[in-house]
């Protein structure tokens, strides 16, 4: 399978997440995607744990299929090579504070004066402009900020983020998505833009059930641990032994369940009519199940379940997931050598195009492998006497 962004050259300026994760995004689709890392130890997840070997695991779970360029962008001759980089690109990422690549002579003006067709995507935690563009901001704030913290949790518990950095991922999702619309754009019209992602507008924008629930009663959403404010039961039950989480999302679900737990006659409960009444009288409605739940462990209560046809999963941990049989089946897991030599494993691309799972084609880069080979190519460029046919 060709893979569908191949011929597109990507320059990545982007340190620790989203923008490292966007520029995964394109590269496994087939992106040729130049990282810009500063020679004094480059993209800062480099020195994340787990470090296996002295090169990091978490780096390379964001960087595959990448080449990585090291170029001190306040070096003139060195910003002039990052420079010639954006004139051979199709798009530019970066996620530095607003003005900062404008000051290095590498921001969106400059880089249109060298290469009208430049798709050039900003990343920044509250966009390019406004009263807050000059705070930074890190996945934890910026949960805080998009209101992610507020309803995350038990009630009356403290403050909780969501394990998974959701802002900075949801940010690069956003930027990816933006960039191959751009692109489609530009060969239609032959003119690049600017694509301002800010990270508290695509955090909000993923939680349009909350947003919405404001709009609609004036109220703020709350806490509710594993339970949904507008149906029920969805949520995670404690069964005999731990915890499962079932999600009977409908009248006809509903009635399965009551099947299943040998209480038919709760279907026909005033109380737990309708997904809107069960969810008012969830709390009631755990207690009561739960005590049903409480005869037998979890994985009976799971196999019951699913032969009914109500949606149930167990509370894995990564471990158990990463090994389930489905996960397995897509074939999401790869196999990963790092530059220093060591296998490890890494979870890949979760898209498949007719059935197949884009390729990991490059491993990921040492810091500043690609020296040689990218940028010796400009030195010599520019360094070549211009000819008459060039002028």
């Amino acid at each position: 399978m060709e893979a569908p962004l191949q011929g597109i050259r990507v320059i990545e300026f982007c340190n620790v997440a989203a923008g490292p994760y966007c520029g995964m995004l394109l590269a496994d689709m087939g992106a040729d995607v130049i990282k810009v890392e500063h020679p004094g130890g480059g993209d800062t997840l480099r020195a994340w744990p787990p470090i296996s070997d002295g090169f990091s695991e978490n780096f390379a779970s964001l960087n595959r299929n990448k080449r990585s360029v090291t170029l001190d962008l306040k070096a003139p001759a060195q910003a002039a090579q990052a420079r010639e980089l954006i004139r051979t690109a199709d798009v530019v990422i970066e996620n530095n504070r607003p003005g900062v690549m404008s000051r290095l002579g590498l921001g969106y003006e400059q880089a249109r004066a060298l290469n009208p067709r430049i798709v050039y995507c900003s990343i920044s935690a509250y966009g390019q402009s406004g009263p807050r563009a000059q705070e930074g901001g890190f996945d934890l704030t910026v949960q805080a900020m998009s209101g992610i913290m507020s309803v995350t949790g038990e009630p009356g518990g403290a403050p909780v983020k969501c394990g998974v950095p959701l802002a900075d991922f949801s940010a690069g999702l956003y930027a990816a998505f933006s960039v191959v619309s751009a692109l489609r754009g530009v060969a239609t019209s032959g003119e690049g833009t600017h694509i301002d992602v800010p990270m508290l507008g695509a955090t909000l924008a993923i939680a349009a059930l909350q947003t919405s629930e404001y709009f609609g009663t004036g109220n703020d959403p709350v806490k509710l641990g594993s339970a949904h404010p507008r149906n029920a039961p969805y949520q995670a039950f404690k069964a005999r032994d731990t915890y499962f989480g079932m999600a009977a999302g409908n009248d006809a679900l509903w009635r399965a369940v009551c099947e299943v737990i040998g209480r038919p006659e709760l279907a026909g409960d005033a109380r737990f009519t309708s997904p809107t009444l069960r969810a008012r009288h969830q709390v009631e409605l755990r207690g009561l199940l739960e005590d049903i739940f409480a005869a037998a462990d979890a994985v009976q209560w799971l196999e019951r379940f699913r032969a009914a046809g109500v949606p149930c999963a167990p509370i894995n941990t990564y471990s158990e997931v990463l090994a389930d049989a489905q996960v397995e089946h897509m074939g999401w897991v790869q196999p990963l050598t790092l530059p220093n030599g060591v296998a490890t494993r890494t979870f890949g691309s979760p898209i498949r195009f007719s059935g197949q799972t884009p390729a990991i084609r490059l491993r990921p880069p040492a810091l500043g492998e690609h020296n040689e080979a990218l940028l010796g190519d400009l030195v010599a460029a520019a360094a070549a006497p211009v000819t008459e046919d060039q002028a």
